[in-house]
């Protein structure tokens, strides 16, 4: 096992698990490591799973650079419904017949979502308009301007089809919602539709095949203050 040193600064590759927010990783690992630098170069919803990243220590000072890498990600889209936060955390509010709907439909798409296009984040998100979170006034009912912001999606392809559940796999810059894409995307089909699933599988060179589950870095963590216990009592 590689010799770790969250003190002096470790790059921690985290497979997040459904229902955590990204700060309960953070505040659950830091408490672990008694370390107080500790960030993550990136959110995931709680609804989502996959690659976080954590910085420690001197490691910190990468979290921008990380931030920045193009993400890939593998998704899950229900067609046919609609739900205001465009993802599970809300009740469905609007259903439409898509017994139209070909495959032939689904990837003609494609190509208008590819590349340099502009996107409005979603009302249920973090981004901040005079210095309150969106998500705030989405949760009290109140409707607040988004501006359209420039995003590319690099890499777009439809995995697998079974009606009304399309999988995907994106691979997109930073600043892009998935969410809005697929609201984008139920728009576009004339049907609305939701995200029932996402996993971040790699951020830049980093990926979800190398990250540690919370419960594996839990003990790698505390096999590292052990032995620096050990050390100290000599």
């Amino acid at each position: 096992m590689k010799d770790f040193d969250f003190a002096a600064g470790e790059t921690v590759l985290v497979d997040k698990p459904l229902e955590w927010t990204s700060f309960g990783v953070v505040k659950k690992l830091r408490w672990e490591m008694k370390v107080k630098k500790v960030g993550h170069a990136g959110t995931l919803d709680p609804l989502a799973t996959g690659l976080l990243i954590l910085c420690t220590g001197k490691s910190t000072k990468t979290i921008d650079q990380i931030q920045g890498k193009i993400k890939e990600y593998e998704g899950e889209m229900v067609i046919g419904q609609t739900r205001p936060s465009h993802d599970m955390e809300t009740e469905v509010d609007s259903e439409t017949d898509i017994s139209h709907i070909t495959e032939e439909n689904i990837h003609a798409l494609l190509p208008q979502f590819t590349g340099k296009i502009m996107q409005v984040p979603p009302m249920h998100s973090a981004i901040k308009i005079d210095g309150v979170r969106v998500y705030k006034h989405a949760r009290k009912g109140k409707e607040v301007k988004i501006d359209p912001r420039e995003i590319e999606i690099k890499e777009l392809e439809i995995t697998k089809i079974d009606f009304p559940k399309i999988q995907f796999r994106m691979v997109c810059s930073k600043g892009t919602y998935v969410r809005s894409f697929v609201r984008d995307f139920g728009k576009e089909l004339g049907v609305g539709a939701y995200m029932s699933a996402l996993r971040r599988t790699k951020i830049g060179e980093y990926s979800v095949k190398d990250a540690k589950s919370v419960e594996e870095w839990i003990e790698v963590i505390r096999a590292w203050r052990a032995s620096k216990e050990e050390e100290e009592n000599k």
